[in-house]
């Protein structure tokens, strides 16, 4: 088994450049939202049928984040994990790998919400259907929501936006645990030493257990199940059609 030690300086090009764009893009948020300007509800990811929804936040979400800790968090697991598969991908692969599984994060956590918008809608009546699509928006930037519970979970549905890295993170998480299952790994709570493999396989059972039980939580859980889902099926696909892929 193989013992994964911090080393502060060797980040390779795309796990830098990538950090350094999420620290500005948080600062930026900071900045911008002293003069009124929320980055996160523009760059944020919508669900398709909100007012507020624009094609480009498929992409630009991944670099948004709702705070330092969430920052943090996400690229210190980038910076322990990705530049590792750079290293061994090269950056161009390992670029390509990223986008993959943060669109694939969207992708499935899009296609929940859908689920769960026409479980809601199943229930309303057209009249309180139309009010939300149509004043919900103004009426959430106030900081406001409907006291009816159904509207005041669509409306929340459709105009919270999605922010973070952590789909495309917990890709990169099962592309490690792929590439090198039985490289042992130190838990901090509780201190105790896991190979790769499980510790992917119990993160992954645990977040399907915490989407199924705890909907609508400001966690996205499928969001972090679809960049592993993808990444699974990208591995999958270049080590069948690569010879010695991996």
């Amino acid at each position: 088994m193989q013992n994964i030690r911090p080393n502060f300086g060797s980040i390779p090009p795309v796990v830098k450049n990538l950090i350094i764009i999420n620290v500005l893009m948080l600062l930026a948020t900071y900045v911008l939202s002293m003069r009124g300007v929320d980055l996160a509800r523009i760059l944020g990811l919508h669900y398709i049928s909100s007012p507020k929804f624009e094609p480009y936040q498929l992409v630009t979400h991944i670099f948004m984040h709702g705070g330092f800790t969430h920052l943090l968090f996400n690229m210190f697991a980038l910076w322990m994990f990705g530049r590792v598969l750079e290293a061994v991908w090269g950056p161009k692969r390992f670029f390509i790998y990223y986008f993959v599984t943060g669109l694939g994060a969207a992708v499935l956590h899009t296609f929940v919400n859908f689920l769960e918008f026409q479980s809601l809608i199943a229930k309303m009546s057209p009249e309180k259907i139309d009010i939300v699509m149509r004043e919900g928006v103004n009426i959430y930037n106030q900081g406001k929501n409907y006291t009816d519970p159904l509207m005041g979970k669509l409306n929340l549905l459709i105009n919270i936006p999605t922010v973070g890295a952590s789909g495309a993170v917990f890709g990169v998480l099962l592309g490690f645990g792929m590439l090198f299952p039985n490289t042992q790994l130190m838990l901090l709570f509780p201190p105790i030493p896991i190979k790769a493999k499980y510790f992917v396989i119990g993160y992954g059972l645990l977040e399907l257990y915490l989407g199924l039980t705890r909907p609508g939580s400001n966690i996205a859980h499928f969001a972090h199940l679809g960049g592993m889902l993808f990444g699974y099926i990208l591995i999958k696909y270049w080590n069948k059609n690569s010879r010695n892929f991996y």
